[in-house]
């Protein structure tokens, strides 16, 4: 198997894996403190709205609905699971993978909240890192936190990875 086929096959299970670490910590926020989680039907309505040609929307939840708006959003959640995932993959290299460290992937995991802050808030209408939001420093924490568990996933599920898959760095 080729070193970049090894990263594609490594970025799926590791990427989806940490994504899915992500929705047992919201689920944990849930059930132990009643939090509500990101609506991810609003990411499939701005990927609908995107193929219309509408990319920013001054409050997407008052936009109109699309049909599979949900699905689109959860199945393009772990899309960008897996996306975030090869980077790092490919940031990190063989190395890494064969004896993966938790901080490098911890460091990416925060880094990701970039993305939410700096073009999905502002797209929803909600502004740069969440600034139009009810309480936005609640918004910010909740999103670096969620983006720190997914860098703990990040660790966790290479850490399985490699016990089982040939990583050549």
């Amino acid at each position: 198997m080729r070193v970049e086929t090894t990263y594609f096959l490594v970025a799926r299970v590791v990427g989806g894996g940490a994504t899915l670490v992500l929705d047992l910590w919201v689920l944990f926020l849930k059930r132990a403190f009643n939090l509500s989680s990101s609506n991810y039907c609003w990411v499939g309505r701005w990927l609908y709205y995107m193929t219309e040609g509408t990319f920013r929307h001054v409050n997407i939840a008052a936009a109109p609905a699309k049909r599979c708006e949900c699905r689109v959003g959860w199945i393009a959640y772990y899309v960008m699971g897996v996306v975030f995932a090869l980077v790092f993959i490919v940031l990190a290299s063989g190395d890494w993978l064969a004896r993966p460290t938790r901080l490098p992937a911890l460091l990416f995991g925060i880094s990701t909240v970039l993305i939410p802050f700096l073009i999905m808030h502002p797209s929803f209408g909600l502004g740069i890192a969440a600034s139009k939001t009810p309480n936005p420093p609640q918004a910010r924490l909740r999103s670096l936190l969620s983006h720190t568990v997914f860098g703990v996933g990040l660790y966790l599920c290479a850490v399985g990875v490699s016990d089982v898959l040939p990583v050549y760095p």
